[in-house]
């Protein structure tokens, strides 16, 4: 069981909090076990929107398999942040350094920099509160249009809807891309943005297209990219010839269904070599039977 806890602050941005707050839920209602905990500063926050949220003031017991997340507030011009209590800031601090991972959407961005979370890291906000953060983190490199930035277990978006999208790419983290897009699918999201564009996984970039068949094919391919995927069985999920299937899949996506299979191994395998995992355990996590494979395959993507 993983849980998250959301800290509400002050003038929180409804959709920042609900919107990870969904796809978190989705993911558990799909059979992933999480658990969601809102916690605050006082018993009741007000909302940006005027909403009254109730939250617990006492924070749970975390293991560093669980998440906590800052959604954004409201906030003025000129810019006066949320102010993050002591107790607050040393919760984040502690939950960090024991391994955990801590996230922020939109200007929940400057609770982590008040925690000290920031310093020496790449983070991101709203575009219109970039120059702020880093007026206010000088020792931060704030990263400019991006969807969110990870950097050592923190993780920062730029506010709104890209809370959907951080959620979505901790999913797919956790679970493999496929579990992610179960979920954008319960949702009814455009689940095909990443961080950036040179970070973008398969999985997101190729997904840009109206076809159902394709898409049926592509969630076979995300769910079961490490197993033997004939042609055949793909063009039968589809309800449709092979040679068929082959045009249509390059007409929407511009590969061929084992290209896009091989290029989700080489983006998994990127994933687990990052991590400390040998070439030959990312190739066999990855279904190759060797890492010669996997290094040619490396060299071509």
């Amino acid at each position: 069981m993983s849980r998250v806890v959301f800290l509400l602050l002050p003038g929180l941005h409804l959709l920042d909090l609900a919107g990870p707050a969904q796809a978190f839920s989705t993911a558990a209602g799909l059979g992933h076990r999480y658990q969601l905990s809102y916690v605050g500063q006082g018993d009741e926050v007000v909302s940006a929107q005027g909403l009254p949220l109730h939250a617990d003031t006492s924070w749970p017991a975390l293991t560093r398999d669980d998440l906590v997340l800052v959604p954004g507030s409201r906030v003025a011009d000129p810019p006066r942040w949320p102010k993050l209590h002591a107790a607050s800031a040393e919760r984040l601090r502690a939950h960090h350094a024991a391994g955990g991972t801590v996230a922020s959407v939109c200007s929940g961005a400057d609770a982590l920099g008040q925690a000290g979370l920031l310093r020496g890291r790449r983070c991101t906000t709203h575009h219109d509160l970039q120059d702020e953060l880093a007026r206010r983190y000088p020792a931060a490199s704030v990263v400019r249009d991006v969807l969110f930035v990870e950097d050592d277990r923190v993780i920062t978006s730029a506010g709104i809807a890209s809370g959907i999208d951080l959620a979505l790419h901790l999913v797919a983290t956790r679970h493999g891309p496929g579990a992610a897009a179960r979920v954008a699918r319960g949702m009814v999201v455009y689940a095909r943005r990443n961080g950036d564009d040179q970070q973008a996984s398969a999985m997101l970039r190729h997904r840009s297209h109206l076809n159902d068949a394709v898409h049926r094919v592509q969630d076979l391919i995300d769910a079961r990219f490490a197993e033997p995927l004939p042609l055949a069985a793909l063009a039968a999920a589809a309800g449709c010839s092979e040679r068929t299937l082959t045009r249509s899949f390059v007409r929407a996506t511009g590969l061929t269904p084992l290209r896009y299979q091989q290029v989700l191994r080489a983006e998994r395998a990127e994933h687990l070599l990052s991590r400390g995992a040998t070439a030959e355990a990312a190739a066999h996590a990855v279904g190759f039977a060797d890492a010669r494979m996997l290094r040619r395959l490396r060299s071509r993507t």
